[in-house]
C-alpha cells in the first residue's frame, strides 16, 4: 500500500512510503540547517543515510551520520538530530514489535542502539532500498528476507568482541587509509608504516573493524565516488580515476556490488542537480 504523505511527524518531508507485514518503509528527505529536538519512536527503527550529513545526540554522545551510515534504534529511546548542511536523505524502516519477538524466539539481543558505517548492514540495507524504490511482485518477499538478515547482523554487533581500548597503531593506520584511499597501497606498506606486523595488522583490523583493510578502502573509494556523483557533473570514468579504481567498468561493478545500483543510478537519484520529487 503507498501513501501519499508529505510531512513526517518527526520533521522533514516524505517522498515515498510503503507498508508491508508490519513494516513501514520511508524515503524523505530535512532540510538543511534545521534540528529535530529530543524525541522518540514508538517502534524500533532501521535508518540508513543516503545523501548529507546528520549530527546525532543520543545517550550522552554524538554519532554523525553520512552515506551508508546506519542506525538500529530500539522502541522510545530519546534522540535528537541537527542538520548541519545541505538536505539530508535518510530511508527507514518501521519495525512492528511482532518482528522483533519473532528474532527473540532466535536468542537474538535487539535491546542497544547499533551504530555503524558501511560494511554487511549497509550494504543489506542499500539491497533493500533498491527493492523499495523498484517494488515489483517478488519485492515484499525480498523485503521481508533482508529484514530478518539485516536483525541478525543488528544483534551480532551488539555482541561486544573486547571491552578493551583499539591500539594506538588502529587509529594510525584508519588515518593513512582516509588520506591515501585513492592509492594502491599495499597490507605490507601500511603495516610497515604503523610499525606492526602485516599478519597482526589483518587480525586486529578485523576484530576491531569487522571488515578487512581491503573492504574499509573499498568503501571510502565508494563514498567519495557518491560524493562525487552528488556534487559535479564529472564523467564516470573520471570519478573512477579520481577513486582510485583501475577503470570504469571495475568501478561500476562495485559500486553495483556494494549499493544495489549502478552509478548512473545513483546520480539520476541523488544528485543536488536533480531536483527532489
Amino acid at each position: 500500500m503507498d501513501l501519499s504523505i508529505r510531512q513526517s511527524p518527526f520533521g522533514g518531508r516524505v517522498i515515498k512510503t510503503h507498508e508491508l507485514s508490519g513494516l513501514r518503509l520511508v524515503d524523505g528527505v530535512y532540510s538543511g540547517k534545521t534540528r529535530v529536538a529530543r524525541h522518540s519512536h514508538q517502534r524500533a527503527v532501521f535508518c540508513v543515510c543516503l545523501n548529507g550529513v546528520c549530527n546525532e545526540a543520543y545517550a550522552g554522545k554524538l554519532r554523525e551520520y553520512k552515506p551508508f551510515t546506519v542506525e538500529f534504534l530500539p522502541a522510545n529511546q530519546c534522540h535528537s538530530l541537527a542538520f548541519p548542511g545541505a538536505e539530508t536523505r535518510a530511508f527507514s524502516v518501521d519495525i512492528p514489535s511482532s518482528w522483533l519477538e519473532r528474532a527473540r524466539e532466535y536468542s537474538l539481543r535487539l535491546e542497544d542502539s547499533v551504530h555503524c558505517h558501511g560494511g554487511l548492514l549497509s550494504g543489506l540495507f542499500m539491497k533493500l532500498y533498491r527493492e523499495f524504490r523498484q517494488m515489483d511482485g517478488a519485492s515484499p518477499l525480498a523485503i521481508e528476507g533482508l529484514m530478518l538478515e539485516m536483525l541478525a547482523e543488528a544483534s551480532r554487533r551488539e555482541v561486544k568482541v573486547s571491552d578493551r581500548t583499539p591500539p594506538r597503531w588502529l587509529a594510525q593506520a584508519l588515518e593513512l587509509l582516509r588520506e591515501q584511499f585513492s592509492e594502491h597501497l599495499t597490507l605490507a606498506q601500511v603495516a610497515r608504516s604503523v610499525g606492526v606486523h602485516p599478519i597482526h595488522l589483518a587480525r586486529g583490523f578485523r576484530r576491531y573493524c569487522r571488515c578487512t583493510v581491503g573492504e574499509y578502502i573499498r568503501q571510502l573509494r565508494i563514498e567519495h565516488a557518491c560524493h562525487e556523483l552528488c556534487v559535479s557533473d564529472a564523467s564516470l570514468a573520471a570519478i573512477a580515476s579520481a577513486a582510485g579504481f583501475s577503470d570504469q567498468s571495475h568501478f561500476s561493478r562495485t559500486f553495483k556490488r556494494l549499493l544495489a545500483m549502478t552509478p548512473a543510478q545513483y546520480r539520476a537519484a541523488f544528485s543536488r542537480a536533480n531536483p527532489i520529487p
